[in-house]
């Protein structure tokens, strides 16, 4: 929840014009509020970056005062939605059940969900991060079909680094990366699991971006803070590069 519309714009004109030149070796997807979607939309069109809803309601339409559905999303312009994030889980008592629905409507609707898991500080310091993303991942995206599970990203955030100012090493990332495929070979096969995009989420930045994406199973970030200014968000980028 940053940044008025006519800043939202702005930030995107910023950033279309930053990456007009470059060779980008990744695609740039910008996740912004609700009101700002139509707005970036027209002001990307043409460009190389990708239109994100931060979430969707679990319903198609109807008396539901100040939800907004995948169709009205997909009417913006966007073509992804995030789902699950660890704030929509914790502060806003999203279930299993319920980002199910989302994940279900929003396929239905042609928006490649955006699906984040991930456990807390203390079921880290348990030893429980496995058992905790197992469960997330059976309890809303396993039930699809391969073919629709095929469409959803994956985000991993590791709610205990995010806007802490701690990250995952490397290797803690690459670790628990490396699990969540081993998880969609057992249920879907190789094939899907190597076609699977796998983000992180948590704390990643300029500094850090280049080591985080160069481990196997990391296939590239969701970024919070390190989005809201173009030329944080640039540095990020060319970490892919």
């Amino acid at each position: 929840m940053n940044k008025s519309l006519q800043e939202g714009v702005a930030l995107a004109k910023e950033l279309k014009g930053a990456l007009a030149g470059k060779t980008v070796n990744c695609e740039v997807v910008l996740g912004t509020p609700f009101i700002h979607l139509a707005s970036v939309a027209n002001e990307i069109a043409g460009s190389k970056l990708g239109l994100s809803a931060q979430n969707c309601a679990d319903k198609e339409s109807g008396a539901y005062t100040g939800e907004v559905s995948p169709s009205q999303v997909k009417s913006t312009g966007a073509n992804y939605v995030i789902l699950g994030h660890s704030e929509r889980r914790a502060y806003y008592s999203e279930t299993f059940e319920i980002l199910k629905e989302k994940t279900i409507l929003a396929l239905k609707n042609e928006l490649i969900p955006i699906f984040c898991i991930g456990e807390l500080k203390e079921e880290r310091e348990a030893g429980k991060q496995n058992e905790v993303v197992k469960a997330q991942l059976e309890g809303s995206v396993f039930n699809l079909t391969a073919e629709e599970f095929g469409k959803v990203v994956l985000a991993y955030e590791p709610v205990w680094a995010i806007g802490t100012g701690l990250t995952a090493t490397s290797d803690q990332a690459q670790e628990i990366h490396a699990y969540i495929r081993s998880l969609i070979v057992d249920k879907y096969g190789k094939e899907v699991a190597e076609n699977t995009t796998i983000l992180y989420g948590g704390s990643c930045n300029a500094k850090n971006a280049k080591e985080l994406f160069s481990k196997l199973d990391v296939d590239g970030g969701l970024i919070g803070g390190a989005s809201l200014k173009a030329e944080d968000f640039i540095g990020v980028i060319e970490g892919f590069n």
